[in-house]
């Protein structure tokens, strides 16, 4: 089990923001494609003198294409040497190696039990679109989305309050073999700023793959007009993908947080995390 740190190893935390416009996604991929995965190992082995050697992240939530982050989590386990030696002088030197839309902003060693993925309690995202006739702000324009339709925010979180709790989201996620799409909805509610620009803000114990986006999508379909506030529930209930959701671009999503229990929890939740989900039996009668 990876909360396991092998002997003679540290596990060292690290806490990280990037701007996802020019990244392929977090995780590496084969042909060269560059990620926020790749730019830190490679960074970490230049900085550390490592040679050969490739010291492996292990994420919180792994980022789509497009998708960018302010408070992500990850972890490596580095050889208690190598730790040792560089610590001190390790933050200072990422930020001379890695390219400007990828910084590390916390290096530490983890409390026992830690795990970047498994340890976590909670993922915050926020969504941002404006319906402003005249469009995005340029200097936002990587960042939020246009939606050229007049929104009800009011509508759109009648709608979301129906999407709250421990569902089965298989009707808004891109199914993957033989993972469940059981989640714990905490909290999805959208704001509408002075600047006009609304921001919804979503939190789970986890998610599956595009859920986010394909409820700001649901949501969207709402606020328009185009659906009744009890759509998005029925679309959940029916447990199958519907032709009307649209996965909305990347751009307008950030992780903004992510949440872990006190220290002394961190192995059983990470133990917890690993078993596969299923929703509570249907009562009869």
């Amino acid at each position: 089990m990876s909360d396991e740190v092998r002997p003679g190893f540290v596990r060292v935390r690290l806490d990280l923001s990037y701007d996802g416009t020019e990244f392929s996604g977090w995780a590496k991929q084969a042909g060269g494609r560059r990620t926020v995965q790749g730019e830190i190992e490679d960074a970490l082995r230049t900085v550390t003198r490592s040679g050969g050697t490739t010291y492996e992240l292990t994420v919180a939530g792994r980022t789509d294409a497009g998708v960018h982050a302010r408070g992500q989590v990850a972890h490596v386990d580095l050889p208690r040497e190598v730790w040792a030696e560089h610590h001190t002088k390790l933050l200072k030197r990422l930020a001379g190696r890695l390219p400007r839309d990828v910084r590390v902003w916390a290096l530490r060693e983890a409390p026992a039990g830690f795990d970047a993925r498994f340890s976590a309690i909670w993922r915050r995202y926020a969504y941002r679109v404006t319906d402003n006739p005249g469009g995005v702000d340029p200097l936002l324009r990587g960042h939020v989305l246009w939606h050229d339709w007049p929104l009800d925010v009011d509508a759109m979180n009648e709608a979301a309050r129906g999407l709250l709790g421990e569902h089965d989201f298989a009707a808004y996620c891109k199914r993957r073999e033989g993972a469940t799409t059981i989640r714990t909805l905490q909290q999805l509610s959208l704001e509408r700023g002075a600047d006009g620009i609304i921001t919804a803000t979503v939190r789970a114990d986890a998610f599956c793959h595009n859920m986010v986006r394909s409820l700001i999508g649901a949501l969207l379909f709402v606020g328009d007009g185009h659906r009744p506030p009890d759509w998005p529930g029925k679309v959940l209930a029916a447990g199958v993908r519907d032709s009307a959701v649209h996965v909305v671009r990347p751009h307008g999503l950030t992780l903004e947080e992510v949440g872990y229990p006190a220290d002394e929890l961190l192995a059983a939740r990470s133990r917890e995390a690993r078993n596969k989900r299923s929703l509570p039996a249907a009562r009869c009668c």
